[in-house]
């Protein structure tokens, strides 16, 4: 296991803002006292994940995720605690210190390792078979010669053979003492019936599959037979490989596509690998399979622009259209380049050269609504029922386009094509809008949480009953929010904040385990005559509790000081109010709590069959209404007697 001085060392030497500068783009606002992106974790338009430099750490306000930079690692690489560690450690110059680690622990980082040490001794034996042996150069070199590959591509992508044996790489792999378990696990070779065992990939051409970090987790093979079928074999999906997750060619693009600012997307291999030497290296494969929202995600996390690059194929072009709409459902900005006839991005880079490819790519381009529109309307211009049914395809594409101002362009734009009315395209959007919009309403409703609703329906007409833990949970954050971000401020002259705070709650029952844990750690260390803050219960509590602090700590809303100057308006800091604030806090946490205790109180009352018992119930609720009344004049709100 990794020794605490090593993870020390992780925590104090890595910069937050270069590890997600990595991925996002960060852009500072207001005071500049946080860093903003549209998160690398979830869907949205508009920018909610926040850094924070001066603390190392990140919290997403739309799907929650927060962290530090090994949080953030983690999440986004897929990796577990110690691998991120290691990660960050190799990165920055870190020497890792070993310490030893349990049973469980050392067999899951050893079951990983092992993948990633098998499939590496794979990719070195591929390579070597297509370099060195007879039939690997004469086959396999053969194939990418004619391709066009140079020796530095073939090194660029780790591309190699697979001989045209049943066991060729098993016997290797044995004698070098490696686990036929794992060689299996990692999608090497295939058990059959019997105890039959024999390699996966014979007698093709291999591209290693790398992840966003530059590990290998796959392969994919072709056949250079004419009746050998598939034409293409991938491995299948382990516990490092996720098909879905994984775009080839994005650890050789990353850097290329952030720069350019644009994606260029393609289907296969050999594409991505022929416009690298086109000296275009902003292009990743889906490698065939259609395209996933997670992939969709990971182009974005480095551009918001999508090019794709379609082969001269109407069948292929109309089979694409789907997939595409799913990325300008994500809000991303998608063209289209269209080759000739027969022609794919592997061959037509080929036949034109480096620069005439870059300067067809650049002249071609056009975006995917006219892209589309105009291949409906040349379909259709000569049959009614077409060009109805072309419309409403059109138009549902529109609709996936969160932004109204570019829904609102490409509205009239197609009108034009289409040659239609742009009222009736108009119309016909916003039937499609309401009728997402009422499915979205109903999902919504049906999959959120009591909180989430509870939230959303506080100021509606419609809400008859009040979830109270749901109320005492809102003021039982805020109570622990001020604890740890002004737990050492003086309200009064050596009283601190967290003491005043701590005697007021100290009979209040908390309903959310995980704010009583932290109040509790809170009362435990000021009995050892200790105050702790923010960075304390960051270095030591739970991950439950990390995430909980970085959310209250990380403030969602800043005012512009361009704005403040401007209208010459003083807007006050929580801390010139915090006597009033922390105040009001817990005389309404004491108020939702009696209002808890009389619901409980009265529901006993009904149930209570002894008149004995029916009059002390009704005593409590005699004491526990007066109390409410007394807080409620407190905090100028009104309640029934």
């Amino acid at each position: 296991m990794i020794s605490k001085k090593t993870i020390q060392d992780v925590q104090d030497r890595v910069d937050i803002e270069d590890i997600v500068s990595d991925v996002v783009t960060l852009k500072r606002k207001g005071s500049g006292k946080y860093l903003w992106a549209c998160c690398p974790f979830h869907d949205e338009k508009t920018p909610s994940f926040s850094v924070t430099p001066d603390r190392g750490i990140y919290k997403c306000f739309g799907c929650g995720k927060a962290g530090d930079s090994i949080n953030f690692v983690m999440d986004h690489d897929g990796l577990n605690y110690v691998e991120a560690i290691r990660h960050l450690a190799t990165r920055y110059g870190i020497e890792i210190i070993e310490d030893e680690q349990t049973d469980s622990q050392l067999e899951e980082q050893n079951e990983r390792d092992s993948l990633y040490i098998i499939l590496n001794y794979a990719k070195d034996y591929f390579q070597d078979q297509l370099l060195n042996s007879d039939e690997g150069k004469s086959i396999g070199g053969s194939y990418f010669s004619e391709r066009g590959f140079t020796k530095q591509t073939i090194e660029k992508f780790e591309l190699g053979y697979s001989v045209d044996a049943w066991d060729g790489f098993l016997k290797e792999a044995l004698a070098n003492a490696y686990n036929e378990d794992i060689l299996e696990k990692a999608g090497l070779i295939v058990r059959k019936e019997g105890d039959k065992k024999y390699d996966r990939f014979r007698g093709r051409v291999i591209f290693p599959i790398h992840n966003v970090t530059g590990k290998v987790v796959a392969f994919g093979a072709r056949t250079l037979k004419k009746d050998d079928k598939p034409k293409y074999l991938n491995s299948p999906e382990s516990d490092v490989y996720h098909k879905g997750k994984i775009l080839y060619g994005l650890y050789q693009a990353k850097n290329a596509i952030r720069q350019e600012d644009n994606c260029f997307l393609v289907e296969g291999y050999t594409d991505v690998i022929s416009l690298h030497q086109s000296d275009v290296e902003n292009v990743v494969s889906s490698s065939g399979t259609s395209l996933t929202e997670e992939q969709i995600k990971q182009i974005s996390r480095f551009s918001q622009n999508i090019t794709v690059l379609f082969d001269g194929d109407a069948a292929g072009i109309r089979a694409s259209l789907r997939g595409i709409d799913m990325i300008l459902e994500a809000g991303m900005n998608v063209r289209v380049v269209v080759f000739p006839e027969g022609d794919d991005p592997d061959s037509y880079s080929r036949k034109l050269g480096t620069s005439a490819f870059k300067a067809y790519l650049s002249d071609n381009v056009v975006d995917f609504i006219s892209f589309k529109t105009g291949l409906y309307a040349e379909e259709s211009a000569k049959d009614p029922l077409k060009k109805a049914q072309s419309i409403k395809e059109i138009v549902s594409t529109i609709a996936k386009i969160p932004d109204g101002i570019k829904r609102a362009i490409y509205i009239k734009e197609s009108s034009k094509l289409l040659e239609m009315d742009e009222s009736v395209l108009v119309a016909e959007l916003n039937k499609i809008l309401i009728s997402e919009r009422r499915k979205g309403d109903k999902k919504r409703i049906e999959e959120s949480t009591g909180e989430q609703m509870l939230e959303e329906l506080i100021g509606e007409q419609e809400v008859k009953e009040i979830d109270q833990n749901g109320l005492i949970k809102i003021q039982e954050r805020e109570s622990i929010r001020l604890l740890i971000n002004y737990g050492f401020n003086e309200i009064e002259e050596e009283y601190k904040l967290s003491d005043y705070l701590l005697e007021e709650l100290e009979e209040v029952e908390f309903v959310t385990p995980v704010y009583l844990e932290i109040f509790e750690i809170f009362k435990k260390k000021l009995a050892g005559g200790e105050v702790i803050d923010s960075d304390y219960l960051l270095a030591n509590g739970s991950k439950e509790i990390k995430n909980e602090v970085i959310g209250l700590m990380t403030e969602r809303w800043e005012i512009s000081p361009n704005w403040k100057e401007k209208y010459h308006i003083h807007i006050p800091h929580e801390n010139e109010l915090l006597e009033t604030v922390v105040f009001t806090n817990v005389a309404r946490l004491k108020f939702r709590v009696i209002q808890k205790l009389i619901s409980e109180n009265l529901v006993k009352m009904k149930s209570a069959k002894d008149a004995s018992e029916q009059e002390r119930l009704f005593m409590i609720h005699s004491e526990l209404k007066k109390s409410e009344i007394e807080l409620a004049k407190v905090l100028g709100i009104v309640v029934s007697r």
